[in-house]
């Protein structure tokens, strides 16, 4: 099983690629506002930060390192948090998009998606329809019914490959069980070393879901795969958040919250910032007698790079 940790990590994954504007005013779209919602977050207990960019005239998601450069240098500035840039940018970009930020800035984590699959966000339109804000989100939701995320083992190679000489560890998200599988292929290849820092990703409409059974399969399977070679965190989407991170930490596991992932911070009720949502799993956490980790934790934890060898 995975190696115990006396402490969780909490990932905070400030605004992603699968929420639009209209769906909530306090999703962060502008570099100052990414870097504040980063800053908050960090403040109230997250160890390490996932981030996204998006274009600031209409909030559409961009791999284009020039933005991540408006936002980075003050989180790093403000704060001692592990900063993770995504490598899935979103569905509708290539591959050789998606890597940019992370081959050129170095961050100490990425995170890398371990297989192509259906990603239905098309569930999320009759929720918002006509009051969108922007042209393309209604046309970029809709579009999800039909297209694949595209991330093949050349693809996940490619990337790993290219990273290999920056020294920085990824985030590997598994949306079904088959993705535990490939983790353990690239393992076996060299292109991953231990600890693996596996993040289980439950309830997206194409991967598992968010049953306590599947949570625990998912469980089973990386413990029988990695041994003590890895360390399990998890992530539940939309109104899946905080129980699937609940259910992770009582087994041991570290969490991931965030705008991202969930508008949320309860039923019927929108989260004002990231933080808010970093606060109230710390106190649940703490309520279950459970410490968290510093991010200097995080980084021992995980044998992370530091934070003064990055590219920005």
């Amino acid at each position: 099983m995975a190696a115990k940790q006396n402490k969780v990590i909490i990932t905070c994954a400030v605004t992603g690629a699968i929420h639009t504007p209209t769906m909530s005013p306090y999703l962060p779209i502008t570099p100052d506002e990414i870097a504040a919602g980063a800053i908050g977050a960090a403040e109230a207990g997250a160890a390490i930060v996932h981030l996204h960019a998006r274009m600031p005239e209409d909030g559409r998601p961009t791999q284009d390192p020039n933005v991540f450069r408006e936002f980075l240098p003050k989180i790093k500035a403000a704060s001692n948090v592990v900063i993770n840039l995504t490598t899935g940018g979103a569905p509708t970009m290539t591959v050789e998009e998606r890597l940019q930020p992370a081959l050129q800035l170095e961050p100490e984590v990425a995170s890398l998606n371990m297989g192509s699959m259906n990603f239905g966000l098309y569930e999320m339109i009759p929720r918002y329809q006509g009051r969108w804000q922007h042209g393309w989100e209604e046309p970029y939701l809709a579009g999800s019914d039909e297209r694949i995320f595209k991330n093949t083992f050349r693809d996940i190679a490619y990337i790993l490959q290219s990273c290999s000489g920056n020294d920085t560890r990824f985030e590997i998200e598994c949306y079904d069980i088959g993705h535990l599988y490939t983790a353990a292929h690239f393992l076996d290849r060299g292109l991953v070393k231990p600890p693996l820092f596996i993040q289980s990703v439950f309830g997206i409409r194409g991967g598992i879901g968010p049953h306590p059974e599947d949570v625990l399969h998912m469980r089973r399977t990386a413990d029988r795969l990695f041994g003590d070679d890895y360390r399990w965190s998890v992530l539940g989407a939309g109104r899946n958040q905080m129980y699937v991170a609940t259910m992770s930490a009582v087994m041991g596991g570290n969490v991931r919250v965030g705008l991202e992932d969930s508008l949320w911070l309860g039923k019927g009720s929108l989260a004002k910032s990231n933080a808010e949502q970093v606060a109230k799993i710390r106190r649940i956490l703490e309520e279950l007698g459970l410490e968290v980790a510093t991010p200097d934790e995080a980084r021992q934890i995980l044998k992370l790079k530091g934070g003064g060898n990055v590219a920005f």
